[in-house]
């Protein structure tokens, strides 16, 4: 009995990435069942792992052990994921998960930054403190977060999404034109 054409590894369909509230889990959601797709996400993968919010992880154990277990999610997530993919906004400020999100476009995958305005993303926000990162003033926080963060996700895109003051059907629609042509099994 012949096994077959060896099987590549499983990956993601795509991969979003972006700011706190610029819509990854509400578009990649709808993208993945548009698709038929499961729909994954890191920081979920680290609450899963550790029995804790990313809120309460920031808090009891400190930004740098988080990102250490969101590094890891990532790998994994990339590894066997093979729907849609949002990651935690603040992945690419890890160097290793930059390099393996190139090492995933050199391969033939997509990137997507659903990029935010400051208006749109802090309407969004509102004053909820569900967002770590966000601290006291999510206002200005949000202003140097997109800032310093945009070189980043621009590096590891391989598509600009604009999602303020869009529907997130329209954003839906666009992403969904960019997700390589899939062949029937």
């Amino acid at each position: 009995m012949s096994a077959g054409p060896p099987v590549a590894a499983p990956r993601p369909l795509l991969v979003l990435v972006g700011p706190p509230s610029s819509g990854k889990t509400t578009v990649g959601t709808a993208l993945a069942a548009r698709l038929g797709l499961v729909f994954r996400d890191t920081d979920s993968d680290v609450e899963a792992a550790t029995g804790q919010r990313v809120a309460d992880l920031f808090v009891d154990l400190g930004e740098a052990h988080f990102r250490a277990l969101e590094e890891q999610a990532v790998a994994v997530a990339l590894a066997e994921h093979d729907g849609v993919l949002a990651l935690g906004g603040g992945a690419v400020l890890s160097a290793t998960t930059r390099e393996r999100l190139a090492a995933y476009t050199r391969a033939g995958g997509t990137v997507v930054w659903l990029d935010v305005d400051l208006a749109s993303a802090a309407e969004r926000v509102g004053l909820g403190r569900s967002r770590p990162v966000l601290g006291l003033n999510p206002r200005a926080t949000l202003r140097v977060l997109l800032a310093a963060r945009a070189p980043l996700y621009a590096e590891v895109a391989t598509l600009t999404v604009p999602t303020g003051g869009r529907a997130p059907g329209e954003v839906v629609d666009e992403v969904a034109a960019a997700v390589p042509v899939q062949a029937a099994p």
